[in-house]
């Protein structure tokens, strides 16, 4: 009998992604497959590092603990093939990770796997993987980066922050302030306060994360499960936002609208155990702070015809 995971959040996180591995992937570029090989199997015992997604991982799969029913399911996924994985799985055990679902597909991509697991986050250090998920628009996808210094949650609680546009709205509101100006956009996101954003390629996710809640045994104000949006907008473009996700009928913990401002104290005060946006001049600074991905935009999208070096100001 088939298994319904329409009610139930599914995280496919990489191996790369879940533990340290850089180590391993430069004997692998170096020494091609039979010195990784080699070197896995001399280090079957020796427990990974672990890596910027762990937090994430180790936090959800608790909520399951707190919750009515199983929530959270944890995919890992690696190119490792079973020989060279085992040391992975043994690490995950040390860990006491309740992972239960592995794809190990032996140096083949990832990215064909995503839809037969169902997935709804997915997490790579691989951009190539992560490009085509969001080309697909197969789920939520991001190309995770190195983790940080010293991050430490500030409690229990699972803590995700968001980018508002490219990230949970569509990239239409970046795209006219880049191509049109600051007043262009303000005009526009006034005049157009009551109409809902067209979703992005994390609005799915997000509305499945305010769904999963209701299984949890508290008030949606007091869920272990908090949500924030981290955004360059500011008044008067921010009541569309507002608006949208009342039209979601999401609820979010945290708004934070920054007028341009940069986004990582912010971040580092809400402790996040992820953040996701699209502009490598927000998670450059962030991603020393706490663990962040990048979300492309897709290969369709107008905004690759824009120069990304540009600071985003939406």
């Amino acid at each position: 009998m088939p298994v319904d995971l329409s009610d139930i959040l599914v995280v496919g996180v990489s191996s790369r992604a879940l533990f340290d591995l850089e180590e391993e992937n430069s004997i692998f570029e170096q020494k091609g497959i039979e010195g990784f090989r080699k070197y896995q199997l001399e280090n079957e015992n020796k427990p990974l590092k672990i890596g910027s997604a762990f937090y994430l991982v180790k936090s959800l799969l608790e909520l399951n603990n707190q919750a009515k029913k199983r929530i959270v399911e944890i995919v890992l996924m690696s190119r490792n093939s079973p020989e060279t994985g085992v040391r992975m799985l043994s690490s995950i055990n040390d860990l006491k990770l309740d992972i239960t679902r592995v794809a190990l597909s032996g140096g083949e991509p990832l990215a064909p796997y995503i839809d037969a697991y169902d997935v709804d986050l997915f997490l790579s250090k691989d951009e190539k993987d992560v490009q085509t998920v969001i080309d697909a628009q197969a789920c939520a996808a991001a190309t995770i980066y190195a983790p940080p210094q010293s991050f430490d949650p500030k409690d229990n609680r699972v803590k995700i922050a968001f980018d508002a546009d490219a990230v949970l709205f569509s990239d239409e509101s970046e795209h006219r302030y880049k191509t049109e100006g600051i007043d262009a956009f303000l005009k526009h996101e006034k005049d157009h306060e009551d109409t809902p954003l067209n979703k992005g390629p994390f609005a799915e996710l997000l509305i499945k994360l305010s769904k999963i809640q209701e299984h949890l045994p508290t008030t949606i104000e007091l869920s272990p499960l908090r949500l924030a949006i981290v955004t360059a907008r500011s008044a008067p473009s921010h009541m569309r936002v507002i608006k949208t996700l009342r039209q979601w009928g999401v609820y979010v913990d945290e708004v934070y609208f920054m007028g341009g401002l940069s986004k990582d104290k912010v971040l580092s005060a809400f402790g996040a155990h992820i953040f996701f946006d699209d502009q490598e001049v927000h998670l450059d600074t962030a991603s020393k702070l706490v663990p962040s991905g990048k979300v492309p935009h897709n290969s369709n999208s107008l905004m690759k015809t824009i120069d990304h070096t540009t600071p985003k100001k939406i």
